[in-house]
């Protein structure tokens, strides 16, 4: 077979999945839940994209808020999206579901009439389909005469041009009709109409895959060997019948009388959270394993690992592992039986998932409020006078920016509310101030619950916190600081925003590169791993080097670093950006005063107009980011000619 570009495509469901937060009680009694792409064939292309695989989905989304938070969702996994269709005339599929305890996950299919059951023949294209090395199907897109008549096309043309077809049974009631819309997360409902379908479209498989109950529903017996053999008597395929916590057991020949003479892979010793999903990490799991030509036993290994991955956490799609972290699973195995609290896992699982990638941030720093309170009330100014200001380093922002995504910026919400709205969705690097100013020990704004009040933020915010932090400090004062960051730090990872974290070790000596490493270092020992640093350039020629060391060893998957400014003037602004851009582990900048402070001072003391303050700091900010550019070009060319 020639090099294809997809590894594989998978067609038909697609949702929007609204899951409950509260654990343990009544759908009715949950009060807020998380949004997350959802529907079997899109939760295996994800699995597959994060495992290393190129995967695309065939679907149909709706022209709304839903349909683009899928779409742009997939893209962000790396999941192709080419024939993903945007149908103006039906909505996006919703789903409502809870955990209630380990065995009932009452959800709701809210699916009437919704786009990706509108799918066509014509929407299935022959080249596209001959581009991939598998294509997954799954049971619910039988389900129609207008989806069935999709998904055969599909196998047809995969079958013409060597494409292996894969089933996932994915056998769900009340998509057939045969339950209540109540009963969503009723499992098995006998149907002779069910079998039949299934039935004509096994013997062009070349894997077939369910849990016990979907062989059932496939072979048309509750009898699991009587179903194994019906339909092993109209398909060939390498039956793969998964048994939960057990494994799975895969037959690639004729039935035997007993199960227990069938090949059994094991499963992982897991406390199971939430079920819901973990077919499908199972199926991404056995694709990478399947089409990197694994032995059966080899490929199933990998998809009970992922199964029982995702059946310790909350959702689906997002639940499912990536390669570093099944890697590390595999190889390493767990202490925690309950695998969300393997500190280990989860870094590396949020790690490898972050929402985007980011080589680069240089961001116009706006977040200060205590400095412009005084300038306000030194030139007799209202404090409502600074949310116009900071509009109109917003407007300079973006003047000198333009359409670079790696031109962030930060900015507060108590002035700047109204330019966090206008900037959430452009695609830049946005971040907001968590902690209040001056204030040691670290305060929040908000209050002291910080998780409630990052509930309210946008998950597309950086959370920036500045704190005055020494490793020689008095111990209570330690201690109360690190209590605060490490609730913060949690917060973070419980409310799925980054963390960027400023640490200023010594104020009369900032550039001190010693205790900023020394505090890195603690800082990771005792849990804490920010995604981003925001750093003062170090004083002398080798503190780079220590931050680095610090990093590195205590997150390899740490972002990396900014240079703060800290309000120095231009010349040493330019000089530290020289310095900085020479370094691997600085990826930009975040400079504020030293861009809108001369502006600041004219507009507010009414010698500067709009127009001239916004000029100003265009050319200033427009200088630095030059710089930046030219210098890490530079310092590419030299690692270059190097080696």
């Amino acid at each position: 077979m020639t090099e294809r570009a997809l590894d594989v495509v998978t067609v038909g469901r697609v949702s929007v999945d609204l899951y409950g937060q509260q654990v343990g009680g009544r759908l009715e009694d949950m009060a807020s839940f998380a949004k997350y792409v959802g529907g079997c064939p899109a939760n295996i292309a994800v699995g597959a994209a994060r495992l290393g695989l190129r995967s695309a989905l065939i679907s149909r989304v709706g022209d709304e808020h839903m349909g683009r938070f899928v779409r742009e969702q997939l893209a962000r996994e790396g999941v192709e999206t080419k024939w993903l269709v945007t149908d103006p005339a039906r909505l996006t599929a919703l789903v409502i579901l809870g955990i209630r305890d380990r065995e009932t996950f009452p959800l709701i299919f809210y699916r009437e009439n919704c786009a990706d059951m509108a799918l066509t023949e014509a929407d299935i294209d022959e080249g596209f389909i001959a581009s991939s090395r598998a294509l997954v199907v799954t049971g619910t897109h039988f389900s129609t005469v207008g989806v069935a008549a999709a998904s055969r096309r599909a196998m047809m043309l995969a079958k013409r041009h060597g494409t292996r077809i894969i089933l996932d049974i994915d056998y769900r009631p009340v998509l057939w009709g045969l339950a209540g819309h109540g009963l969503g997360e009723q499992r098995f409902v006998d149907s002779a109409s069910v079998t039949a379908h299934l039935q004509a479209i096994l013997a062009d498989c070349d894997v077939v895959v369910g849990t016990e109950e979907e062989i059932h529903i496939a072979g048309g017996s509750t009898d699991t060997i009587a179903a194994l053999k019906s339909v092993r008597q109209v398909s060939p395929a390498l039956i793969v019948m998964k048994q939960g916590p057990l494994g799975c057991r895969a037959f690639d020949a004729a039935i035997p009388n007993r199960l227990e003479a069938a090949s059994a892979i094991e499963g992982f010793p897991v406390e199971v959270y939430n079920v819901l999903g973990a077919g499908d990490g199972f199926m991404a799991g056995f694709l990478r394993g399947y089409l990197d030509g694994l032995q059966v036993a080899g490929a199933c290994r990998y998809a009970n690992a992922c199964g029982a991955l995702v059946v310790s956490r909350h959702g689906c799609a997002p639940a499912t592992p990536t390669w570093p972290e099944l890697s590390h699973f595999l190889s390493k195995g767990s202490p925690e039986t309950a695998l969300r609290f393997d500190r280990a896992l989860d870094h590396l699982h949020w790690a490898t998932t972050r929402r985007q990638d980011w080589p680069e941030v240089l961001a116009l720093a706006f977040d200060h409020r205590s400095q412009l309170e005084r300038l306000a009330q030194q030139h007799g100014q209202a404090p409502v006078r600074i949310a116009a200001f900071k509009s109109l380093i917003y407007r300079a922002a973006q003047a000198a920016g333009g359409a670079d995504k790696g031109c962030g910026m930060i900015v507060d919400d108590r002035y700047g509310f109204e330019v966090l709205a206008a900037a959430s969705g452009r695609g830049c690097w946005l971040a907001r101030p968590i902690e209040r100013p001056d204030r040691t020990p670290l305060e929040f704004e908000g209050g002291a619950d910080v998780g409630l009040t990052l509930r309210e933020w946008p998950v597309n915010q950086t959370v920036k916190c500045l704190v005055y932090y020494h490793p020689d400090d008095p111990e209570p004062l330690k201690a109360e600081q690190e209590r605060q960051l490490w609730q913060l730090f949690q917060a973070c990872r419980q409310t799925d925003h980054e963390l960027l974290l400023e640490v200023i070790a010594d104020r009369q000596h900032p550039g001190g590169a010693a205790p900023v490493a020394r505090a890195i270092e603690r800082f990771y020992a005792i849990g804490i791993k920010p995604d981003w640093w925001k750093l003062a350039c170090p004083s002398d020629g080798a503190g780079w080097a220590s931050i680095e060391a610090a990093i590195r060893a205590g997150d390899p998957y740490c972002r990396g670093a900014l240079l703060l400014g800290l309000g120095a003037g231009e010349a040493e602004i330019l000089r530290q950006i020289d310095e900085a851009a020479g370094q691997p582990i600085c990826r930009g900048f975040a400079i504020g005063r030293s861009v809108f402070a001369d502006a600041a001072e004219g507009w507010f003391s009414g010698r500067v107009g709009d127009e001239a303050a916004v000029a100003l700091m265009v050319a200033t900010y427009g200088r630095f980011l030059a710089r930046w550019r030219r210098a890490r070009a530079a310092a590419g060319e030299q690692k270059r000619i190097a080696l």
